[in-house]
């Protein structure tokens, strides 16, 4: 009579509990192969693979490849908004300018095992899905985070913290050239501390033609 031979350490496996589910490693690890390939580059089968699990579970998880793409946008790209939002809201000018910039440095140079990078100048700006327009998403948050610096900066000068004549519209489109400057050179592997450093020599520069009347 044929007999079936089971291995002991087999059985033990399969009886222990699965790998628990990771969400924000699936996120971050989705948002790597996104941000490289970009959505169209990017098939559900390495995604499936990439994140360790089947592509049933990757749908059941995510809904579809769309919904996980939008999760890791949303995910580290609201980030940005977080960091204007907390920016403007301090009580001293200079201070706001210097958070945006510095603060948005070190988003930037996140450890690439906790951050994916950062997706402006990446390639999924050039992608879209049937779920979520990247490029009309990300318009969005700039022109809301370069609306809440305007109204920031135009408070200053009507409270008397800038001179009467700074011009608020241009001011803010310095600032926001800066910061899209560091984005890109963040994508290139600069150095922290030499994005910090330019950060910080801008920051000094922008707040030296801000004289206040008062000051």
């Amino acid at each position: 009579m044929e007999r079936t031979i089971y291995n002991a350490s087999v059985i033990e496996r399969s009886r222990g509990r699965p790998r628990a589910f990771d969400r924000d490693r699936a996120v971050l690890d989705a948002a790597r192969l996104f941000w490289r390939r970009g959505y169209s580059g990017t098939s559900t089968r390495t995604l499936a693979a990439t994140l360790g699990l089947s592509t049933s579970s990757l749908y059941a998880a995510f809904g579809s490849k769309a919904g996980l793409f939008e999760e890791a946008v949303r995910t580290y790209a609201e980030r940005y908004r977080e960091i204007y939002q907390q920016a403007v809201a301090e009580k001293d000018i200079r201070t706001v300018i210097e958070r945006i910039l510095i603060d948005s440095v070190h988003e930037f140079t996140q450890p690439s095992d906790t951050h994916p990078g950062c997706l402006i100048s990446s390639a999924v700006m050039t992608d879209s899905t049937s779920t979520l327009d990247t490029s009309a998403y990300v318009a969005e948050l700039h022109s809301s985070n370069e609306q809440a610096l305007l109204v920031r900066i135009e408070r200053a000068i009507k409270d008397g913290e800038l001179a009467a004549g700074t011009n608020a519209a241009v001011l803010t489109g310095l600032i926001q050239c800066v910061w899209h400057g560091l984005s890109a050179r963040s994508n290139v592997d600069t150095a922290r501390e030499d994005l910090l450093a330019t950060a910080q020599l801008a920051h000094r520069l922008i707040c030296r033609q801000l004289t206040s009347p008062t000051s």
